[in-house]
């Protein structure tokens, strides 16, 4: 998994621009590779099926001294934990209430860290991805709120999560920020120049 180029950036930049040409909104975008290392999942994984799996063996088959059970129970928790922090195996093992519930925390508490809270008239929007999740959100100030409802976002947020399941972030970002673009200048239209947040793509490391 590859985050977006330099190019790629660009192209975001360029489109936020042209977004906040016609209204008073202040976009943000924020990607991310992943939302959490999850690291406790593996470690919880492995000790589940190494208390489990020797034992019921033991238990139907009685073949291990307790001694060797102890020896074996440690040997597939090591093995297993080994074996679970692999990227491909780590990211099924988690559940995906868990992986968009640890998304959506960092969505906002990058929307405070950005200051999207702290913008003239409350106009502040983020555009969140999370690519491991697969997780999109938008999240706006109440002054936007107020004139748009949540639900307007949902359509927007939708197609974006299928292009990230797709590997297409960089169109997915185009798309959101016309789209969204579309409905600001409607309803949030520009009053006066100004531009209170930067524009380029913020990428958490």
């Amino acid at each position: 998994m590859t985050l977006l180029s330099k190019s790629d950036q660009e192209a975001v930049t360029a489109a936020i621009n042209e977004a906040e040409r016609e209204t008073d909104a202040e976009l943000v975008t924020v990607l991310t590779a992943q939302s959490d290392n999850y690291s406790y999942i593996p470690l919880l994984w492995a000790g589940i099926l190494a208390l489990l799996v020797p034992g019921i063996a033991n238990y139907v088959g009685n073949w291990f001294s307790a001694d060797v059970l102890l020896l074996v129970q440690w040997g597939t928790f090591i093995l297993l934990s080994l074996l679970f922090r692999m990227p491909n195996i780590n990211t099924r093992l988690i559940p995906q209430q868990v992986r968009y519930w640890r998304a959506s925390n960092l969505a906002r508490r990058q929307f405070l860290e950005q200051r999207l809270h702290h913008t003239d008239g409350g106009t502040g929007m983020l555009i969140f991805v999370s690519e491991a999740e697969r997780y999109v959100e938008i999240l706006v100030d109440q002054g936007i709120a107020d004139v748009l409802d949540n639900k307007v976002w949902e359509d927007i947020v939708a197609d974006f999560t299928a292009k990230v399941h797709q590997g297409e972030t960089r169109q997915g970002f185009l798309d959101c920020i016309a789209a969204c673009g579309k409905l600001l200048k409607e309803h949030v239209p520009a009053t006066h120049e100004r531009n209170e947040l930067p524009n380029h793509l913020v990428i958490l490391e």
